[in-house]
């Protein structure tokens, strides 16, 4: 049982941070907010980063990974900005993205190589870099921890709610803080990432560990989430340490463990809310295998069931067609007893030994109705388990990608 506990707050809840945002214009005509800036005031600050594997990968993201290594993870700041991707852009999208960061450590007075970028909306289309550079005083500022709680909102593109998350505990008689925001609604099948995450936290935690605490955390996290199967070219997870609460975190710890507890439920939470919010969804949906020979297995079948537009078309039609659900595990690659599978939703029983146990169709369509809900598989091979989280499938999803870029 986690000891940490959700308070309100904002990304500089944790020591030493402050944010600021401004509408640079970025997104369509008049629509808000779209250019942060988050800003560690500690020259300790360590940074670690986890990115699409999607071989396309958008400027921003290769900006990251190199200064991430430049630095050696002691990045302090990040320009965030949304209405443009700025992937698929060449070199000019590459200079953009470096002209940002140099631009932002100059007003702020650290290197180029300790500044990150990331960048959300429409691929394909250049970035327009005078907007962000004319902003960037502003930002620099207007930074506060006041200005901080607006962030969330400047990085929403599609998402119809803004997503954060702030955790407090006591750790050796210190208090420590995580805090968290995320954004994304659609292309949402991250592979160790997701489409853009910003943490921060006031404990001090060496680079090296906090790439490798923040690689459990995600693999837990939003390396479980699906939407529509579609990995973005952006896809990004940023952690920022910046140690002023006096208390240092290792792998491998008494200290480390509960960090890391805490990091996981924090991005748990923020992944949960990103499939809440998949693009016209209706549905929160959990999907549970147990029993499975191997956690591989598990996984496998899992994401499988996630990903299928047949059971997430059957979810948002509150339909309790189980045989759509049996058919995307036994296409999933894992090995199991076909004949040996019980699969319930919630705690309505749909099938038992692979065989229809003869339900109710309108109490199952009832229980179906239910925004949030969650199927369990029970394979009875072994003790592998995993979760997943996924969304329905409904028509809005393709009236609002039919015209995302019009």
């Amino acid at each position: 049982m986690s000891n940490w506990g959700a308070i309100d707050g904002s990304l500089a809840s944790p020591r030493g941070f402050r944010a600021s945002t401004v509408a640079a214009g970025l997104r369509k005509a008049g629509a808000g907010l779209d250019l942060a800036l988050v800003f560690s005031d500690s020259r300790e600050t360590t940074a670690a980063g986890m990115f699409t594997t999607n071989r396309v990968a958008a400027a921003p993201v290769v900006l990251c990974r190199r200064n991430l290594k430049a630095s050696r993870g002691r990045c302090r700041a990040v320009v965030i900005n949304a209405g443009n991707a700025n992937a698929c852009t060449g070199r000019a999208g590459l200079e953009a993205a470096r002209a940002a960061a140099r631009a932002a450590a100059k007003l702020l007075r650290v290197s180029p190589n300790q500044v990150l970028v990331a960048s959300t909306g429409v691929i394909g289309v250049p970035l327009k870099l005078d907007l962000i550079l004319s902003q960037l005083p502003v930002l620099k500022e207007t930074l506060s921890i006041e200005n901080a709680a607006a962030v969330t909102r400047a990085i929403m593109t599609t998402d119809t709610f803004p997503k954060s998350c702030v955790l407090r505990t006591t750790i050796g008689g210190q208090p420590v803080h995580l805090a968290g925001i995320a954004k994304g609604a659609g292309m949402i099948h991250p592979r160790l990432a997701t489409m853009l995450a910003f943490v921060t936290t006031d404990a001090g935690v060496g680079a090296r560990d906090l790439k490798k605490m923040l690689r459990a955390a995600v693999e837990s996290s939003f390396h479980r989430i699906s939407v529509d199967g579609d990995t973005s070219t952006n896809d990004t997870v940023l952690a920022l340490a910046s140690g002023l609460s006096g208390l240092r975190v290792r792998c491998g710890t008494r200290t480390g463990g509960l960090f890391l507890a805490g990091l996981t439920e924090l991005c748990q939470t923020l992944a949960r809310m990103i499939a809440k919010d998949g693009e016209g969804a209706k549905k929160l949906v959990t999907i549970e295998v147990h029993g499975a020979r191997t956690r591989t297995d598990a996984e496998r079948m899992a994401r499988t069931i996630a990903n299928s537009p047949l059971v997430k078309t059957a979810i948002a039609g509150s339909d309790p067609n189980w045989g759509r659900i049996i058919c995307a595990a036994g296409n999933s690659g894992a090995t199991f007893d076909p004949s040996k599978v019980d699969i319930r939703v919630n705690d309505f029983v749909l099938c038992r030994g692979s065989l229809d146990v003869g339900f109710d169709e309108a109490a199952a369509k009832r229980e179906l109705d239910q925004k949030e809900l969650t199927i369990r598989l029970d394979l009875h091979e072994g003790k592998a388990s995993t979760r997943f989280w996924t969304c329905d499938l409904t028509h809005d999803y393709i009236t609002i990608n039919a015209s995302y870029r019009t």
